[in-house]
């Protein structure tokens, strides 16, 4: 029989990706006992399948187009990509797969570690198994927190399963560049490997079936990246659905809607998200297994005095830097309340409520061109009742971006709220944008009036000063 041993912490932390990483360093900041339960690798799906590894396949290609923009550089660097050093360089990304570095990182910081799979076990109680049957029972003092993130959902394609389909986290630990690609999806996970892939040598088809890409930003965002990716060979077809996949003699064979069968090596599903709470004893405290958790801005679940849901599985951002600022407010929250606070100071943008989730969210897409956007876009805007104007300026015609590369193609917007004379939403699209969004996300989380904003000055000849020609522009209409 397996021995169980039961010990006592102030905080147990279910999830050690970097949304629980970071749980787990507030509270262990604030003097609390914190355990630490995973049953995968430290450091989460961002290390090892997805930020990480996928901007270390992209990097070598964006910097390539950029350079083929340069006279003087892009006869240099016209031939293939080295392909086995880019993997090899994503390899070193991720310490090919190996989690030791993290693991001393928690024990730096005082937190236990526990391997297992780890469940709910009733109320403040974590039942950990680990490989070689070992349990432990760990109980909170003060409160669970629930960071186990989300994963890839596969449609129900009947037989999907048995022809090995690529999900994100194949897509982002190949070692293998295949020959031929199939890429359903318009979003990020699925513009992203196709720009990727198409630069490592892959023939790449990208299936999506709405009207257009990147539909959680303003349209233009999607409709100039699905030019750049045709203009650079990637066959993208909107508009269109799988109905079958079949694998034949190591072939994956798609049908669309349209009766068309295309062909190739693998086949990627960017189809969406799903919470990872199915098997993390949800039961046990009268919550439904599978579902996403309802928290309220401290990132408490609703309901509950001790439990935690935080980063992905509460569904109210589904990006890393996000779980991360949320897991800095719910450590405040629950040090706060470790500490006899009846009351915290919930106000928004207070130390204790994640107010960014709602109105203040930055992403940037990693394609050529970059998409960038913060806070609301027109039509949400609009949708929410704010009276709102839209400002566009484009973004080759700032000299910084003449610099940048000749035929520079980009495209600005900011979403004024006319009342308060306050930034709502920014966008950018165009090579480079993904360092410009902070300052756009200072200007929205800030609520800086326009008037102020007149006053921060952009350095010439940068991009930035497309913040110049936007305050121009809704000066002089």
């Amino acid at each position: 029989m397996t021995e169980t041993d039961s010990i006592a912490y102030d905080v147990v932390v279910l999830g050690a990706g970097p949304v629980g990483e970071n749980v787990a360093d507030r509270t262990r900041a604030a003097g609390l006992s914190t355990a630490v339960v995973e049953s995968e690798l430290v450091g989460g799906e961002c290390s090892y399948w997805a930020c990480m590894p996928s901007k270390a396949l992209l990097r070598p290609g964006l910097a390539q187009a950029d350079a083929r923009r340069l006279p003087g550089l892009s006869q240099a660097v016209q031939g293939p990509l080295d392909a086995a050093a880019v993997l090899a360089r994503r390899n070193g990304f991720t310490g090919n797969w190996n989690d030791d570095g993290q693991i001393q990182w928690l024990s730096g910081i005082g937190a236990d570690f526990y391997r297992g799979h780890g469940r709910l076990a009733g109320p403040r109680t974590v039942e950990v198994t680990g490989a070689d049957g070992a349990r432990h029972v760990l109980t909170a003092r003060h409160a669970v927190a629930v960071s186990t993130g989300s994963r890839a959902v596969l449609p129900g394609l009947p037989g999907l399963a048995d022809i090995k389909p690529w999900t994100s986290r194949e897509a982002t630990s190949s070692q293998t560049v295949p020959g031929r690609l199939i890429v359903i999806g318009g979003g990020v996970v699925a513009t992203e490997m196709a720009t990727a892939w198409h630069a490592l040598g892959s023939k790449v088809t990208l299936l999506v079936r709405g009207k257009g890409l990147l539909n959680r930003m303003e349209p233009f965002a999607g409709e100039m990246v699905a030019e750049a990716l045709t203009e650079a060979g990637v066959d993208v077809r909107t508009g269109t659905s799988v109905t079958s996949v079949t694998r034949e003699n190591g072939t994956v064979v798609a049908v669309t809607d349209s009766g068309d069968r295309i062909e190739a090596d693998e086949i990627l599903f960017a189809t969406g998200r799903a919470p990872r709470t199915d098997d993390i004893g949800l039961d046990t405290i009268g919550l439904e297994p599978g579902s996403w958790l309802e928290v309220d801005d401290s990132l408490r679940v609703t309901g509950s005095e001790w439990l935690y849901a935080v980063g992905d599985v509460n569904h109210r951002a589904l990006l890393t830097h996000q779980g991360k600022y949320q897991a800095r407010i719910a450590g405040a929250a629950i040090a706060a309340r470790a500490s006899g606070a009846s009351l915290l100071d919930s106000d928004p943008w207070s130390a204790h409520a994640a107010s960014a989730d709602h109105s203040a969210v930055p992403q940037v897409v990693f394609t050529d061109p970059e998409a960038a956007a913060v806070g609301l876009s027109l039509a949400e805007a609009e949708q929410a009742g704010h009276r709102v104007r839209a400002v566009d300026y484009d973004l080759g015609s700032v000299a910084g971006a003449s610099l940048y590369g000749d035929d520079y193609r980009g495209r600005a917007r900011m979403v004024v709220d006319l009342e308060r004379e306050i930034l709502l939403g920014v966008t950018f699209v165009g090579p480079g944008v993904g360092e410009l969004i902070h300052s756009a996300t200072i200007a929205v989380a800030g609520q800086v009036p326009i008037s102020r904003l007149w006053h921060a000055v952009p350095s010439y000849p940068t991009i930035s000063e497309v913040w110049l020609r936007l305050l121009e522009s809704y000066r002089d209409n």
